[in-house]
């Protein structure tokens, strides 16, 4: 495989640059690689290529030695660019931009890390790039593949709540740390659910290959079984499309990414 080597070369504002590990192997298959994790605050990228902590999660590595070029950027709010007031705050990032929010902001960044692999070293084919993440990559992965048509396959493990069934839905607008959507928390106070959820979000993707994995035990129970339910009208969306082998779902008990690997 090759070796990481660190890029700061993804200008995503005026005077703000993203940083980034690219894994380089000996072919050219992509796979882009989401990283920094909620729970594990000050890795960022570092732990997505096994420099450091669990080699688990050292994604980028097990990647590449599959023979996938990958990308792993890291959050806005973590590795090299944790904010003053420590990992995951988006305080200042709102101050900077009230009406934004924070996955808007991750998303774009990371459809700018897909512009990276464009490089010819990579080998890059722009007809064969994936996504997968896990927890806050995990449905920042199919934010990112619904925003953006060049990702062809995407695997989002353990990744969001949906907003519905969900005595939690507040915590997706909280008055503090890593607030996901800033702009819904008055209606959400009120108890007014956004005009849409995620499984509408997710059937965006539709017909390019999506896999959703999850766990039973991962949070709410009832919300967790609630997902099923969302996850059969997705399928709708497959089959109206025609596409119906492109989508699958697999629930499993744990919180854990370690069995979901690329062939």
């Amino acid at each position: 495989m090759g070796l990481p080597a660190e890029t700061d070369q993804l200008c995503v504002e005026v005077g703000e640059r993203a940083h980034a590990y690219l894994g380089i192997p000996w072919n050219s298959t992509v796979l882009l690689r989401r990283c920094g994790l909620a729970r594990h605050y000050k890795h960022g990228k570092r732990r997505a290529a096994g420099l450091i902590d669990n080699p688990d999660k050292a994604y980028l590595d097990h990647l590449c030695r599959r023979g996938y070029v990958v990308i792993a950027p890291e959050h806005f709010v973590s590795g090299h660019r944790i904010p003053a007031k420590g990992p995951y705050e988006t305080g200042a990032f709102y101050k900077r931009h009230p009406k934004w929010t924070a996955v808007g902001k991750f998303t774009y960044e990371h459809s700018i890390a897909i512009d990276v692999l464009k490089n010819p070293l990579t080998g890059f084919d722009d007809k064969r790039i994936g996504a997968l993440g896990h927890s806050l990559g995990g449905h920042g992965t199919f934010f990112l593949a619904a925003y953006d048509d060049r990702i062809k396959a995407s695997a989002c493990n353990c990744g969001a709540s949906f907003f519905r069934h969900n005595p939690s839905v507040v915590a997706w607008s909280r008055d503090h740390w890593y607030v996901y959507f800033k702009p819904i928390r008055e209606g959400l106070l009120k108890g007014e659910m956004p005009p849409i959820d995620f499984h509408e979000i997710i059937a965006l993707i539709a017909p390019r290959a999506f896999l959703d994995l999850s766990g039973l035990n991962d949070g709410h129970g009832p919300t967790q079984r609630q997902r099923l339910l969302m996850l059969m009208k997705i399928m709708e969306v497959y089959e109206l499309e025609g596409a119906a082998k492109n989508f699958g779902f697999y629930v499993h008990g744990p919180r854990t990414l370690r069995r979901a690997r690329v062939p």
